[in-house]
């Protein structure tokens, strides 16, 4: 029986997808503006082993994640710039190229995380027509006023605005006063935004003038054209639950009168020094710059699997270190262990429950150790085969090392060295190997060469 966290109601609840053997799953995706840190794709790798579990389960699933390209402003407020148009200034580049840009290294980063695509990648400019019909629907439910910058939700018609967040409406009425321009309410927001002087590259007609889209509209409109106005899962980071998920919820509800979505799930922050990641506290790197520093993209994966998604992960170098030594040291058992074709049914049950327990990647990767070392066990190699299919650590795939010719000759020398039983001399060159980046272990064929 799988489980899964649902924010909403603050409760741990058995999955039921609405339609028997398939899950619609809406995955809120980047905004295309600048490169993606590793916060980010902390949660896509939350909702990449959420998708897995479901797969493991049985489901089919349609996954959709939004591709932000237009319309989110740099405050959650509706004001500043939109983000794509200010970086478009920045490089002095077409809005579209920079979106275009951004998207192919954030994809470039899915595959070195071995993060599975979504089945839709939905452009906010390519959907302008939907959040227009969209917006149309809640004006004539009359949900709308106009501004003059914009339309803008009436927050007070929703009865329930907030239920996911569980927002103290009346203490944030009577809560400092601040500028919200032609709003009405603090908790209003922009459906559409008028270009007004503004020279922007991405603008549109529509019924009310000649603008661009809110930020919280294209998830509603993209999210229901694909998955239709009800469905199962909604995942995202924690930031979008106060703000960005509560407005997706009250203009779908509003505009279809149906329950939006059953299961909305959310991943922990990424932190730092005890803080969320940001330029100050540190920790904003992205997966690239990691890399440079001699860190595999998978030893990040491993690393978000030794916390549960909805706890915070401290993140830092040495944390990552620790990980990726564990993940080789991981890989290099496992590339040894030669069994027979069964399955180990009873460690695949353990693993089965922890994962379906919520999600609880740090039981299952203890599961998974336990088998590895258990030497009783049998059906190894077939066992891990299947836990790694959630897991996505390319645990069996086999990486070819070009090993130096100075290193060979020292592996040779080590070797004449032990057949002559100077196992001093055989130590002193086993340390000069390591100095060089690899390992040697001995086997009943011979030294097995490795890259530490």
């Amino acid at each position: 029986m799988l489980k899964l966290y649902n924010t909403l109601t603050r409760k741990k609840e058995k999955f039921v997808p609405i339609k028997k053997g398939q899950v619609g799953m809406y995955v809120c995706g980047p905004t295309v503006y600048w490169y993606q840190h590793i916060g980010n794709l902390r949660t896509y790798i939350f909702s990449d082993l959420l998708r897995r579990i479901l797969e493991f389960n049985g489901y089919a699933v349609k996954e959709v994640m939004n591709v932000t390209d237009v319309g989110h402003l740099t405050s959650d407020a509706d004001t500043g710039e939109d983000k794509i148009e200010k970086a478009a200034k920045r490089e002095n580049k077409k809005a579209s190229d920079i979106a275009d840009y951004y998207l192919k290294l954030f994809k470039e980063d899915f595959k070195k995380l071995n993060i599975s695509e979504p089945d839709v990648w939905a452009k906010a400019t390519e959907h302008i027509k939907e959040q227009i019909d969209l917006i149309k629907k809640l004006e004539m439910r009359n949900y709308t006023y106009n501004t003059s910058d914009g339309i803008y939700f009436d927050s007070t018609k929703f009865k329930n605005y907030g239920k996911l967040a569980k927002l103290n409406i009346k203490k944030l009425k009577a809560g400092k006063r601040i500028d919200i321009g032609g709003k009405k309410n603090k908790t209003d927001f922009a459906l559409w935004k008028f270009s007004g002087n503004e020279k922007r590259q991405q603008e549109w007609e529509s019924p009310w003038g000649v603008g661009f889209p809110g930020w919280h509209i294209e998830c509603s409109a993209m999210s229901m054209k694909y998955l239709g106005e009800h469905f199962d899962i909604h995942t995202g980071g924690m930031d979008h639950i106060p703000v960005h998920h509560t407005n997706e919820i009250v203009q779908s509800e509003a505009a279809t009168g149906k329950k939006f979505v059953n299961y909305w799930m959310h991943a922990g922050w990424l932190l730092s020094k005890g803080k969320k990641i940001s330029k100050s506290s540190g920790g904003l790197y992205t997966i690239s710059e990691l890399e440079k520093k001699g860190f595999d993209a998978l030893s990040f994966r491993y690393l978000a699997l030794t916390t549960h998604y909805k706890k915070p992960l401290d993140f830092s170098l040495n944390n990552l270190e620790s990980a990726q030594t564990s993940y080789k040291r991981l890989k290099n058992i496992v590339s040894e262990i030669k069994d027979d074709e069964r399955k180990d049914e009873i460690y695949l049950k353990k693993f089965e429950e922890a994962i379906n327990d919520d999600l609880n990647m740090p039981e299952a990767l203890q599961v998974l150790w336990k088998l590895v070392r258990d030497k009783k066990a049998k059906g190894k190699i077939k066992t891990i085969k299947k836990i790694d299919e959630v897991f996505g650590l390319g645990l069996l795939k086999r990486e070819k090392v070009n090993i130096p010719a100075e290193v060979i000759k020292l592996v040779k020398e080590r070797e004449s060295a032990r057949k002559k039983k100077d196992f001093n001399k055989a130590d002193e060159l086993r340390k000069k190997i390591q100095g060089m980046g690899y390992s040697v272990d001995d086997t009943d064929k011979g030294s097995v060469v490795r890259k530490i």
